[in-house]
């Protein structure tokens, strides 16, 4: 099945930047280009030639019957993103399936040990979320065309409540780890073995991760690795471990970090380094960072790299306010004024009240490329998908407050 062109403004040109505590740079630019929706839940894969393709989901509304999975393409010699194209809506997925489809949600697509593309969705056919269960599809082609879209049986009983949102692990023997999550009558993780076909091999549970949820995978080396987990009653980041290649987790408990029932991303680089991004403060998503540390380790302690944060975490801002910071950001990309209003306004019906608004930078996806960068998407406003770009290797200059950083700029002088 092709991917569909859609019709919009043109990729806007990435912008080098310092992070607002100006302690580290990034490259950013904004991924989905059709103005005035709703979108998120993004993940990108790296392509054969060093383009990376991104998915998510797009529509009127989170849940609406005219949301669709979305794709678009970046250029690996100009870092420009090409026009978003449709890869599955309700009705395509109807017909793959043969079944009726209410709401398509969270696509995440990943490179198979075979060099295909799988691409997992989540689908609902009966009721909220928590009725949901998993199709997926497969491409030779690196994403130009997919196979027709199947269901992933997770459960001879109804096979609902299984959703995914993060990236695959691959064992040894070739088969595929994907992290999987529940949400009917409780919330809990698992992790799904599947073999190099797609079928089910069998499941493990996380012990203790009810009202967690949305696992995230760091392997550190052939029999260990560590998940983490988002709380789904706001407490702090949730975490795992296994010695045994995942046939046994330990029982969950609680780090350092607080989680605003916020989702988490994750990626062990080429150096063994593991990478973390996350919502930081305990009771918003108005501040959106990364964590470093080193192989199997803990990242509590870990130092702070803040991507993105509103002024003032915490207080909402007034609705004149939130149209003209957004308006200026997403003009100073290259919208238009039309363009910039459109989505505006849709962050508006999803974020602000009558007099003031919340910002959000949420739902993270990390991947590394083979030339060493670090790639990071998330959803900007709920009505961008926003993609930034670092050097890993970059050292992580000291906070301007900090006593290290004063004593340096006096010695400066």
């Amino acid at each position: 099945m092709p991917a569909t062109q859609a019709t919009g403004p043109a990729a806007i040109v990435p912008v080098r930047q310092r992070s607002p505590d100006g302690r580290f740079e990034f490259d950013a630019r904004f991924v989905s280009s059709a103005p005035g929706q709703a979108v998120h839940a993004a993940s990108l894969v790296e392509l054969r030639d060093g383009r990376l393709r991104a998915v998510w989901f797009s529509g009127s509304r989170e849940g609406g019957r005219d949301v669709a999975v979305k794709t678009s393409v970046m250029d690996a010699a100009t870092l420009r993103w090409g026009e978003e194209a449709t890869l599955f809506n309700r009705t395509q997925l109807q017909q793959d399936l043969w079944r009726y489809v209410k709401k398509i949600g969270n696509p995440v697509i990943a490179r198979m040990p075979d060099g295909s593309l799988v691409l997992w969705m989540v689908n609902v056919s009966v009721g909220g979320w928590a009725g949901s269960s998993i199709s997926w599809a497969r491409s030779t082609d690196d994403g130009d065309t997919w196979s027709p879209a199947r269901r992933l049986v997770t459960s001879p009983f109804i096979n609902i409540s299984t959703l995914v949102k993060g990236a695959p692990v691959f064992y040894q023997s070739g088969q595929i780890g994907l992290p999987v999550y529940h949400e009917f009558v409780t919330k809990f993780a698992e992790i799904v073995r599947l073999g190099p076909q797609g079928q089910v091999i069998d499941k493990v549970r996380i012990p203790g991760s009810q009202n967690s949820l949305q696992p995230v995978l760091l392997v550190s080396s052939a029999r260990q690795a560590q998940a983490y987990m988002r709380s789904g009653s706001s407490t702090a980041v949730m975490a795992s471990s296994t010695g045994d290649a995942g046939a046994t987790w330990a029982t969950v408990h609680a780090t350092a970090w607080p989680n605003p029932d916020s989702a988490l991303a994750g990626v062990v680089t080429a150096t063994g380094q593991q990478w973390l991004a996350l919502n930081p403060q305990p009771k918003n998503r108005e501040t959106l960072a990364l964590l470093q540390t080193a192989p199997g380790s803990s990242f509590d302690g870990a130092r702070q790299w803040t991507v993105e944060s509103s002024p003032s975490p915490g207080t909402r801002l007034p609705v004149s306010e939130y149209e003209r910071l957004l308006g200026a950001e997403l003009r100073a990309r290259g919208a238009s004024n039309s363009q910039a209003q459109a989505d505006v306004d849709s962050a508006k019906r999803q974020l602000c009240g009558a007099a003031a608004c919340l910002q959000e930078f949420s739902y993270p996806y990390l991947l590394q490329s083979r030339d060493g960068y670090l790639h990071l998407v998330y959803t900007w406003h709920r009505s961008r998908i926003k993609h930034v770009r670092l050097n890993p290797r970059q050292v992580l200059l000291p906070d301007a407050a900090s006593p290290a950083a004063r004593h340096a700029a006096s010695a400066a002088h």
